[in-house]
């Protein structure tokens, strides 16, 4: 009887590790989120009550105009705005995954003198967020770079090299949106050489250059991409959208074995464009139904 007993409970012990990996397996942590600023919510406070009525998971929080001026109109240096940012967040169970330096689509990195300064400020607003990863885009920084020779790439990539280090020596991440293709953004990583700078996927850049999305991520791999930007150039909801096959985004994600924040920047309805509440809910909705349902039967 005792040999039994232990021979049933060795039995019951490797069924549970199987049930267990299996489960694991299926599991993927995906969360959606949501651009402030495309939400015309750009550090205000009622972004995180927006976010909760779209239904999303967190907020992808922009550190505010840059411009001409020295430096990002952000609030989150002020301490009064840093307790009641965070607050409101934690109160509503918003998240902020990713905080954006999205004065860089018209600013460029190359030229900007003070640079360090302004990587330096986004670090600290993440701090008060609990934000571990940094969107930058690269748009501002002119196209003369992407042959990838020459002074303008080689500043480039020196510059990202040391706000890498920056960003790994705590603990978070710099996400570049290059606007080139995979097999040239994995390039450019390699260049960059930081453990503190990956690739922020943008669905629509594969899509406007007649890329397949699926391909390009696995092009990139897992490893090196930070967060994904899922959504389009404005058309339809990216429900309606026949451009994209998102049910193959997906698969290809879950055997990548990646998993992280979609958030949502555009894919608004261009006949309803301001309706804000209509397109950002429509997306999310879509996202977490496709991204999320099988986690939750899996769950349960």
């Amino acid at each position: 009887m005792k040999f039994k007993a232990t021979t049933l409970h060795m039995m019951i012990c490797v069924a549970f590790m199987i049930m267990t990996n299996v489960t694991t397996a299926f599991a993927q942590k995906y969360r959606v989120a949501a651009c402030d600023w495309m939400m015309l919510k750009r550090q205000k406070l009622g972004e995180f009550q927006l976010a909760k009525t779209i239904g999303a998971d967190g907020i992808e929080m922009d550190m505010g105009p840059l411009g001409k001026r020295p430096q990002f109109d952000n609030k989150l240096r002020d301490r009064h705005f840093q307790q009641l940012f965070r607050h409101t967040a934690d109160s509503l169970g918003i998240e902020v995954p990713s905080v954006a330096m999205s004065g860089f689509f018209a600013q460029s990195l190359i030229t900007r003198d003070n640079w360090r300064d302004l990587v330096a400020d986004c670090l600290k607003t993440m701090d008060v967020m609990g934000a571990k990863v940094a969107f930058l885009p690269l748009g501002g920084s002119g196209r003369e770079w992407q042959t990838m020779t020459g002074e303008p790439y080689n500043t480039l990539v020196a510059r990202l090299h040391e706000a890498g280090e920056m960003a790994r020596r705590e603990g978070k991440i710099i996400a570049l949106r290059t606007g080139m293709d995979a097999r040239h953004t994995k390039r450019m990583l390699a260049d960059i050489d930081s453990k503190g700078v990956k690739a922020y996927f943008n669905l629509q850049d594969a899509v406007d250059q007649g890329l397949d999305p699926s391909t390009e991520l696995r092009i990139l791999g897992r490893r090196r991409i930070a967060q994904i930007h899922a959504s389009l150039t404005d058309s339809v909801t990216l429900d309606r959208d026949t451009r994209i096959d998102m049910p193959a985004v997906k698969r290809t994600l879950d055997r990548m074995g990646w998993s992280g924040w979609l958030v949502v920047e555009r894919s608004r309805d261009v006949s309803r464009v301001r309706d804000v509440k209509y397109n950002f809910s429509t997306n999310v909705a879509y996202l977490k139904r496709l991204f999320q349902e099988k986690e939750t039967i899996n769950k349960n």
